[in-house]
């Protein structure tokens, strides 16, 4: 059985210094250009050679996402981010494009390819065809069963990795090619920019009625019927490593640290209890379905894995996530019990929360003091981005997150 890579998304420095502590074996990022997460912070180049070399100072890969559907506009620019990532050596390009795929085999041919999700990569030919080209992974269509990922391990040459998501958001459009976004708002899915209209209100209007919007079924404020629920495969970690899945692929570079580190602690957890026990995975069983359930999250499916999915597989009366924890911060530096964060939301002296620790514990502690950039202590800290002295009555250490129970 093959030893299966945690791959953990990253949408800033920070957030990716809390992938590699947090457990990923591997991160993958976003540049300024040419990525499908136009609206997450991404990397400067400054910060994607800083966050390489701070990933692989502990032994974690990290791969660059080039994988918009190209224009002809778009060629020059990708041929010259290319000669500037061959300099900062990222272990993997990710690309879905056979052209930005021929530019980046002729700029950095060292650097290894990746072949997205966006390519559609349902079938064993497919995969053989770009392992002829030089791919050394493929990451699979999130349409496809447990039962085809097996066979395709079966059809293609070993050395061929295949990379599939196990959690996250799921797209409502065939292997993320959406139209919807650009249709309404003009900002193309496949050019990075998604305004994500499968989570808006729909009602139906029939042609010879126009002006009579008529709910799916019966709800004042509509219904979302393209609401997916999120991919969550945390219970069938057996399934995907028998199946031959060399990378578990966790969706979600627009998400904050704190769930970053949530999901990656949890299913680094599960992945080395049940290399180590499969009796002690199935004990743990109650752990990690807390600690995930602690994150935000849409509710969950197993989506194509164990067939096509139906009805139960979608959200009709929402469009927002479940959130049990507010984010506050990590903790940048440490001693003892007092930390140095940027602050993400408000908290205040006095307050119960939470020092949430790599090795999986959750230390309950109460905020003693905080003090601003200059020393001046505060009762409360109202603004986001503030640096602050934070003095706990738990012990912190660097890398620690705070957060708080809602």
């Amino acid at each position: 059985m093959r030893k299966p890579e945690l791959l953990i998304p990253a949408s800033s420095l920070e957030v990716l210094k809390t992938a590699v502590v947090f457990g990923a074996d591997a991160v993958y990022i976003g540049g300024e250009a040419f990525g499908l997460r136009a609206k997450a912070k991404n990397f400067s180049m400054d910060e994607m050679r800083a966050g390489i070399a701070f990933a692989h100072e502990h032994g974690v890969r990290v791969y660059v996402t080039a994988n918009i559907l190209a224009h002809n506009y778009d060629l020059a620019g990708v041929e010259a981010y290319f000669r500037e990532l061959k300099d900062i050596r990222p272990d993997a390009l990710i690309i879905a494009d056979p052209g930005v795929f021929r530019i980046a085999r002729r700029i950095c041919p060292e650097i290894e390819v990746h072949i997205s999700t966006q390519a559609n990569n349902t079938n064993y030919e497919t995969y053989r065809f770009w392992h002829e080209l030089g791919a050394k992974r493929v990451v699979s269509a999130r349409e496809l069963s447990l039962a085809e990922i097996r066979e395709l391990r079966a059809n293609i040459p070993d050395g061929l990795e295949i990379e599939t998501f196990v959690h996250g958001a799921m797209c409502i459009s065939y292997s993320g090619r959406c139209l919807l976004s650009n249709y309404f708002t003009g900002r193309d899915a496949n050019q990075g920019a998604c305004t994500h209209p499968c989570r808006w209100k729909y009602a139906v209007v029939e042609e010879t009625r126009p002006g009579q919007y008529l709910p799916v079924y019966e709800n004042e404020r509509g219904t979302y019927i393209f609401n997916s629920k999120d991919l969550c495969m945390i219970e069938h970690i057996p399934d995907l490593m028998e199946a031959g899945i060399d990378s578990f692929k966790i969706e979600g570079r627009m998400k904050t640290a704190l769930y970053v580190a949530t999901v990656a602690r949890t299913y680094r957890k599960a992945i080395d209890d049940y290399q180590t026990s499969p009796e002690k995975y199935q004990e743990n069983m109650p752990w990690y379905q807390q600690q995930i359930a602690s994150c935000t999250y849409r509710q969950f499916t197993t989506g194509f894995f164990y067939g096509k999915p139906d009805e139960s597989t979608q959200i009709y009366d929402n469009n927002t996530y479940i959130k049990e924890y507010t984010y506050l911060g990590i903790a940048e530096t440490a001693q003892e019990n007092t930390c140095q964060i940027e602050q993400r939301n408000k908290f205040s002296v006095g307050e119960e929360i939470e020092i949430m620790k790599p090795d999986g514990r959750n230390v309950p502690a109460t905020v003693l003091s905080i003090a601003d950039e200059e020393g001046n202590p505060m009762e409360s800290a109202p603004h986001p981005q503030q640096k602050l002295t934070v003095r706990l009555s738990g012990e912190v250490q660097q890398y620690d997150l705070l957060r708080r129970k809602e």
